[in-house]
């Protein structure tokens, strides 16, 4: 007869799942308030919503580093904690944009708020676990809730956005699965650390080694459609001009930042072992990705669409920190996402300021640059505002995004890839065309011709919000060395 299987509550360490139990029980709890009482105005979802992320977030930095919790499948490290608070802090200064404008309808639906929930905490399973199973599971929860929040805006593009993403996201799945049963049928297991151990003492059967190459290109595709990086990126401007302008401008980092957290996981294993192939393919994907991006950046006519390739160019010049895989790199990656991400919410965020009810200035992009010329005559501070986030994204001192760039470029250097900052910094120049292309036409153009039918969408949310994301972007260089520090520290406690 078999014994029972005895498990106490304290080998399972349940605090290290609390930040993903209070975004689910949030969720829940939305959904319950709107089955007792529905018609709620949705302040209420917002300020609750708000709520169980500064909960969630206090969770997380309450928890110590380098621990391990429901029969070892979460993972709490340094990584863990600031990826947890990164994706967090963009939560909570994307979420009051609800409160900005009634036209927006989707907002006005409790499951808009509850599915956003447990987005979140999909996001923080995929970034707290090193088990594949547990990765996919987080990554699946999160992806499908994001599917229904785009199409939740209710446009014809908006769904086709969602359908595009969805089959991208389905078939990124379906080489993460291939790519896990690989390194399964070469390990004999799913958890990184022991894959890790089993892989350095079979390195030399030749069987597993072309298993070991074969698992790693599999995986690095599907993340390479999670990151849209080329030429996996087709779905990215699309599902980008689909969704609303802020959503986009979230989808622009937060996503990318938890496919950041499991790449460094999963690819840095292969790098440490020696296989330099992985890391060959990782740099080659980041170069063709930041180039090919900012080439496409070039010749767009809508805001909206060069926001979305220079997007996916900014996760190209992050993806080759991964490829260096040394600490100061993967401390880049953390600081280049927590200065971009203000900078890009704020950038996105700003298409909001002007509104028509027609495409007035072209038959289907809903902000072309005609519709921002001039605008320093019609609304000054906005388009001063503007040109500010245009020059941190092309990296011009002292503004933000420079000191992300500048601290990946050095670590290739340091790394020994001189050829790499070289490109980096090409194109970094490339990419200043583009934006400042924005701030000739609000400049030096004459204003667009107002028939009543464009109108400006200034409130105290979008202009609190915003005004946060200036403050941060023009004031960086006070808390650069700082918050380096403290990035450093954490990546070091976790071992990368």
């Amino acid at each position: 007869m078999l014994e029972p299987i005895s498990v106490s509550l304290e080998s399972l360490n349940m605090a290290t799942l609390a930040p993903m139990l209070i975004a689910i029980c949030g969720a829940l709890i939305i959904l319950i308030i709107d089955l007792f009482k529905d018609g709620l105005h949705k302040s209420l979802y917002v300020m609750l919503t708000l709520l169980v992320l500064l909960i969630d977030l206090g969770a997380t930095l309450g928890l110590g580093v380098n621990q391990r919790g429901f029969f070892d499948l979460i993972l709490i490290d340094g990584i863990s904690i600031i990826s947890q608070a990164l994706i967090l802090l963009a939560s909570m200064l994307f979420i009051p944009l609800a409160l900005t404008s009634k036209r927006f309808h989707e907002y006005s639906y409790p499951e808009y708020f509850a599915l956003f929930l447990f987005m979140i905490a999909g996001y923080q399973f995929m970034v707290s676990s090193d088990n594949l199973i547990l990765i996919f599971v987080g990554l699946e929860t999160a992806s499908l809730s994001l599917y229904t929040l785009i199409a939740m805006h209710n446009r014809s593009n908006s769904y086709e956005a969602a359908v595009k993403y969805f089959t991208m996201g389905a078939l990124a799945a379906g080489f993460f699965v291939m790519g896990s049963a690989m390194v399964y049928a070469a390990t004999g297991s799913l958890e990184l650390y022991k894959i890790a151990e089993v892989m350095q003492s079979r390195m030399d059967e030749a069987g597993v080694m072309v298993l070991l190459i074969s698992s790693g290109i599999m995986l690095l595709i599907a993340f390479a459609f999670k990151m849209s990086l080329f030429p996996f990126h087709t779905w990215g401007p699309d599902a980008y001009e689909g969704a609303s302008a802020p959503l986009a401008g979230y989808m622009s980092i937060v996503p990318k930042v938890a496919a950041m957290v499991v790449a460094m996981r999963i690819f840095g294993l292969y790098i440490d072992i020696g296989i330099e192939e992985i890391r060959t393919a990782i740099l080659l994907l980041s170069v063709l990705t930041m180039t090919l991006a900012n080439m496409m950046a070039l010749v767009q006519l809508d805001v909206k669409r060069m926001l979305a390739y220079s997007s996916i160019s900014h996760a190209g010049f992050v993806m080759a920190a991964i490829a260096l895989d040394t600490t100061k790199a993967n401390s880049g990656v953390f600081l280049y996402y927590m200065l971009f991400l203000f900078t890009n919410l704020g950038a996105f965020s700003m298409l909001w300021i002007s509104r028509h009810k027609n495409n007035k200035f072209h038959n289907r992009f809903d902000h072309p640059y005609e519709k921002f010329a001039g605008l320093i005559k019609v609304m000054p501070l906005g388009a001063v505002v503007m040109a500010l986030f245009m020059l941190s994204l092309a990296g011009v001192p002292p503004f933000s995004v420079f000191w992300g760039k500048i601290y990946i470029m050095s670590s290739a250097v340091d790394a020994g890839y001189v050829w790499l900052a070289i490109v980096m910094g090409l194109n970094s120049a490339i990419s200043a065309y583009y934006y400042l292309k924005l701030i000739v036409y609000m400049f030096l153009k004459e204003p667009a011709d107002n028939d009543g039918t464009i109108y400006y969408n200034i409130n105290k949310p979008l202009m609190t919000i915003i005004g946060i994301a200036v403050f941060v972007t023009v004031t960086s260089i006070l808390y650069i060395q700082p918050l380096l520090q403290y990035i450093t520290y954490m990546v070091s406690a976790s071992g990368y």
